[in-house]
């Protein structure tokens, strides 16, 4: 007789470990027995991945209300209190407000422990086997063939809600979905021993001209991570790349780090994808799946808001399918997951967006988008509401699209004010002494046009990421919503305009 649960979980990672964890400790109502609840995972060894290594304050509140603080413990995580930027040596901090602070690790151990807290759980079984294929009844997902380790054959799992939750490599994605994701660089990885950040317990950003951004960030005592951007195509030879392009722009007490960890360490690689989020709960959503974290919405790493996202949908998620009686009724768990698919809008679209557009800018490679990048790192160093709001935006703990629109078209406005009145670097012979110089009265015309181009190069950075998060898939009653989104841009932009120039040529 096959094994039949009220919950089957594929995937024991960040999002389905506390998925499992969330949905067996909820309260449920008086009428209804305890959840059963499998999850299926093809490895339960520790993990050994170069991403998912950082939780942004956001994701360490999440944990808490999810009762899983305890999982941060005993992994030598580091604590993280804010990021510095530094462009063509000069350093900005960014530290996060009110004294919250995230976290950072080796990820597999983080994993180790979720699980730990999965079997825990009551009423959970975790369970090592590959799952091969969903299982569909009249068009309904009713549980998963999965080859269990050490055995030869498939076996059937049924549940009444099946749960996606396979990671940025799904397998099943696509059977649930036609959403796809895409790809516009790749993070290249190495651990480097006993390296000096320019600011200890902070992330470090550094901006390379002519490349994508660098990361770096401490996960133990002893070992600091580096990610490197690099686009498309990527250089045969690595490691000579990094050495020759990258490593000399780094800061100082890095660089030698740096070239101990390519002499000793593996590169390793992994896409810096962008998916956005699928409707569910929908007449046409696959009915008796769900899919969660990564195999669902991606946004691109440089902000370390997956695991703060993942977790943030969990918290909501538990709270609504906690309060459906019988799970095995679809129509009722087709409008929590409708109402899901809204609550959980602004804090994900606010960390997606910010991760795409903050990409753009920090891997500029257009002179427009280098000028925002320009302005933004100024921005940056003006301190105060200019550091404090993009950093509570990036951390999740201001989960505000008008924030965000506010901020990000101030970046806009105050890098044109920059590139009209900032000295800025005049050509000279190579290895002569640096000189600059503002823009002359003559420049201006010239200036002007580069200026609506500036802002025309902002506009199309945000504003599909803009559509694509708050308006796509809004079904029935998008153009109301989009109507509402419009009127709220139009405002936002006004006040912004009117506010920075204003803050600007005080």
């Amino acid at each position: 007789m096959p094994d039949k649960y009220d919950v089957l979980i594929v995937g024991a990672g960040v999002a389905g470990s506390s998925l499992a964890h969330a949905l067996a400790t909820a309260p449920r109502p008086s009428s209804s027995p305890s959840l059963r609840i499998a999850v299926l995972e093809r490895s339960l060894d520790e993990p050994d991945r170069i991403v998912g290594e950082l939780m942004q304050p956001g994701g360490v509140i999440a944990l808490k209300k999810l009762g899983l603080e305890s999982v941060l413990e005993n992994i030598d995580a580091a604590k993280v209190k804010g990021y510095c930027v530094c462009d063509a040596g000069k350093i900005v901090e960014i530290p996060y407000p009110g004294g919250h602070e995230g976290r950072s690790f080796h990820h597999g151990r983080l994993i180790m422990n979720l699980r730990a807290a999965v079997r825990r759980a009551p009423g959970v079984d975790l369970i090592e086997g590959t799952v091969t294929d969903l299982i569909e009844e009249n068009s309904r997902v009713t549980g998963v063939r999965a080859i269990l380790k050490g055995a030869e054959e498939k076996r059937p799992f049924y549940a009444s809600l099946v749960v996606v939750a396979d990671g940025c490599y799904s397998n099943f994605r696509s059977s649930v979905s036609a959403i796809k994701p895409t790809t516009k660089s790749h993070f290249v990885g190495a651990i480097l021993e006993d390296a000096v950040l320019p600011i200890p317990n902070h992330g470090t950003v550094a901006l390379i001209k002519g490349s994508g951004p660098v990361l770096l960030y401490q996960i133990s005592e002893h070992d600091t991570r580096i990610l490197i951007d690099v686009k498309q195509p990527i250089p045969a030879d690595l490691k000579a790349h990094i050495l020759a392009n990258i490593a000399p722009l780094l800061p100082a007490s890095v660089q030698l780090p740096v070239k101990i960890a390519l002499e000793k360490d593996r590169l390793r690689r992994m896409p810096n994808s962008y998916l956005p989020s699928a409707p569910q709960g929908r007449a046409s959503s696959k009915p008796g799946v769900v899919l969660i974290g990564d195999s669902w919405n991606m946004r691109h790493p440089l902000t370390g808001g997956g695991m703060t996202v993942a977790l943030s949908d969990i918290v909501l998620l538990r709270s609504h399918l906690a309060s459906v009686p019988d799970l095995s009724d679809w129509r009722a768990v087709s409008r929590v997951l409708n109402q899901w698919c809204r609550d959980r809008k602004p804090l994900a679209s606010t960390v997606n967006i910010l991760s795409v557009a903050l990409y753009d800018l920090f891997g500029a490679d257009a002179p427009e988008l280098e000028v925002l990048r320009t302005g933004c790192f100024k921005y940056f160093e003006r301190g105060g509401e200019c550091v404090n709001g993009p950093v509570s935006i990036l951390s999740a703990l201001a989960p505000s699209p008008a924030l965000l629109t506010y901020h990000f078209f101030s970046v806009a406005f105050y890098s044109i004010w920059v590139m009209f009145t900032h000295p800025r670097p005049i050509p000279g012979p190579p290895h002569a002494e640096p000189r600059y110089a503002a823009a002359r009265v003559d420049e201006y015309p010239f200036l002007l046009i580069r200026s609506v181009r500036v802002f025309y190069t902002a506009c199309i950075v945000f504003g599909p990421l803009l559509w694509m998060e708050m308006f796509a898939h809004s079904g029935p009653g998008r153009g109301a919503l989009l109507g509402a989104g419009v009127v709220l841009a139009v405002a936002v932009g006004g006040a912004v305009y009117s506010d920075s120039y204003a803050t600007l040529l005080r």
